[in-house]
């Protein structure tokens, strides 16, 4: 599927998708728990009006039905409004606000955001309490965390989203080299069991990760999988679980998508104004 310029694509159902954007190749997974038509997990993808952004947001909500779609829909708008905007710091910021109203109720959300620039190939992650993505560096060959840290400060940081309203959100900027990788994933993944009933954690997925195959980057999701099951039968049905993995390709936007950009952006403004949308999202299909 390749994504059009101001796009907003994903949802909280059951996925299984490859996606094109300027500069990045994504792939998308999505099982919910059981046999639920949807679930906790949130993700969705954004193009911005040339083309040249695209955003990235997995997002893991306390609570279930009702709760966790309204969440799903605000998040959608959050990321239509900053579609964009390349500092996510504002739609953090703003999601961290809505999960606040919302922690009356004891609703709270983890979630990764990757902001990716396609002139420049640089990617900007901030995480909230999430499992830190994994990065591959094709010349190095080796996979490795994203960690993101504040030092020097005082302020409450990187918390889950709703925790608290002065939570401060960092920024761990990578500048990405064609072919290389960035493996996002709930906490499903983090939390499978071994053959003697122990989570594998951090570790173990960095581990497993680490002796797969990655020449050919379509069968890495599938291969995670079924890994993660051949640990232990129940694995992958206790919990949602979603990978999103994104890989370098050095293409830029079109000359024509650049040209357009203007126009889009006049149309955004009269779509909202009409109270309008074009958004292509999985609640609905």
């Amino acid at each position: 599927m390749q994504m059009q310029c101001m796009e907003v694509w994903g949802g909280n159902r059951p996925i299984d998708r490859n996606i094109e954007t300027p500069g990045l190749h994504v792939w998308a997974f999505c099982k919910p728990h059981g046999k639920s038509l949807s679930g906790g997990d949130v993700y969705y993808l954004s193009s911005c009006a040339s083309g040249r952004i695209t955003r990235l947001l997995l997002a893991d909500v306390s609570g279930h039905g009702e709760v966790v779609s309204a969440v799903a829909t605000g998040l959608r708008d959050l990321m239509r409004r900053n579609i964009n905007h390349i500092r996510q710091t504002k739609f953090v910021r703003a999601m961290n606000e809505q999960f606040s109203q919302l922690s009356t109720r004891g609703e709270f959300a983890t979630a990764v955001v990757s902001t990716f620039f396609s002139p420049t190939m640089k990617l900007n992650v901030c995480n909230a309490g999430h499992p830190p993505s994994l990065l591959y560096r094709q010349q190095q060959q080796t996979w490795q965390e994203l960690t993101t840290e504040m030092e020097g400060s005082d302020q409450i940081a990187d918390t889950p989203l709703g925790v608290s309203d002065e939570a401060a959100y960092s920024q761990h900027e990578v500048q990405l080299d064609p072919g290389d990788l960035v493996l996002n994933f709930s906490d499903a993944i983090m939390e499978s069991e071994d053959a003697d009933g122990q989570q594998i954690g951090r570790a173990g997925v960095l581990k497993l990760v680490s002796e797969l195959d990655v020449s050919q980057p379509d069968k890495i999701v599938p291969t995670i999988l079924e890994k993660v099951s051949q640990l232990h039968s129940e694995n992958l049905d206790r919990d949602d679980v979603t990978i999103l993995l994104i890989q370098a390709t050095g293409e830029g936007p079109s000359l024509r998508n650049n040209l357009m950009a203007p126009f889009r952006l006049l149309g955004s403004v009269r779509q909202s104004a009409a109270g309008t949308t074009d958004e292509r999202h999985t609640e609905s299909s």
